[in-house]
């Protein structure tokens, strides 16, 4: 089991709460262990938007794997650092010195900062109170034009929307990227991630599109990605007819079917061969024959290797060799 724990703040902004609890929330819905718990100084919290909340005036007890996660309030209602209370900052502390992750929802990073949890630390903030969050902590590494930011179990967001986005990495980093993408759709938004770093993970770049049927031949792929899957199965799976799906697909990722699940299996390659794999060990675990493809696919990606001419596989569209290898 997992706790999620929002520390609550009078006039805080209810999208900041209520993003990064819904995508906990969604993710209890599919089945993982996911408590979450709203503590307060006092049980009725006001709201920017005017709903009233009711919370409870004791936390829970934590381990390592929870999270406290504050959200951002109006600045101007009891200044930027917010009345969070020593006691409060003091848990936030404990709770990151002992291993747990502490995040933050727009102005909610004052209160990391105020804990001391920013100093020596990249974050974000929303955008109109970074300079003053640079200001008052001036140890801190203030990124600006991010989503979010993630530094040694410190989590910060740019606030409002974005407290979904870094919900979203924080479940992809969890339980990965192919869950995250399901509650995103559940939720109706782009699984998106921080538009300044690089992005991590095929499933999560290619994701952002509304197309439910690609959706669906992805999870399909996300799921079986070291399989060979005919593109008739894929099709199926969409709904689609197979000349349909190569042009959907195409249109809405830039990749054919084949090209989207060899990244996936090139991707987990480099994973296990970071971690002591051996080439070919790896290329057979996602399901290459052999390592020549694998060996092939790395240095086409990484630009030493000049693509290999060649008619396409019908309905799919890719180079013979890699076709021969799915």
């Amino acid at each position: 089991m997992t706790r999620v724990v929002f520390l609550l703040v009078p006039e805080l902004h209810l999208l900041d709460l209520a993003g990064p609890a819904q995508v906990f929330s969604s993710a209890a819905d599919l089945g993982y262990d996911y408590r979450l718990h709203y503590v307060a100084e006092r049980e009725q919290v006001s709201t920017v938007q005017g709903v009233p909340l009711i919370a409870d005036t004791r936390w829970p007890e934590l381990t390592p794997d929870d999270l406290v996660l504050v959200p951002g309030w109006r600045p101007a209602a009891h200044g930027p650092q917010g009345p969070v209370s020593p006691v409060d900052l003091r848990r936030l502390a404990d709770h990151h010195a002992a291993g747990g992750t502490v995040a933050s929802v727009c102005a909610g990073a004052y209160a990391l900062g105020r804990a001391g949890l920013l100093d020596g630390r990249r974050c974000t903030t929303h955008h109109e109170v970074q300079d003053d969050l640079a200001r008052r902590h001036p140890a801190a590494r203030v990124a600006r034009d991010v989503l979010y930011v993630v530094d040694d179990r410190v989590v910060t967001s740019a606030g409002i929307a974005s407290g979904i986005d870094v919900a979203l990495h924080l479940v992809a980093t969890r339980h990965g990227p192919a869950v995250a993408a399901r509650i995103a759709r559940t939720l109706v938004v782009y699984a998106r991630r921080n538009g300044h770093e690089p992005q991590a993970s095929a499933m999560m770049r290619h994701r952002s599109h509304l197309s439910e049927a690609v959706h669906r031949v992805q999870d399909l792929i996300d799921s079986r990605y070291a399989e060979p899957l005919p593109l008739a199965e894929l099709a199926a799976a969409g709904g689609v007819a197979e000349r349909t799906l190569t042009r959907l697909f195409r249109g809405t990722t830039g990749l054919t079917p084949l090209g989207y699940q060899q990244l996936l299996r090139v991707e987990r390659a480099e994973h296990l061969i970071g971690h002591g794999a051996t080439v070919e060990s790896a290329a057979r675990t996602v399901g290459f024959t052999d390592a020549r493809m694998l060996r092939r696919l790395r240095a086409r990606s990484s630009g030493t290797a000049p693509a290999r001419a060649g008619s396409s596989r019908p309905g799919i569209g890719t180079p013979p060799a890699a076709s021969r290898a799915a």
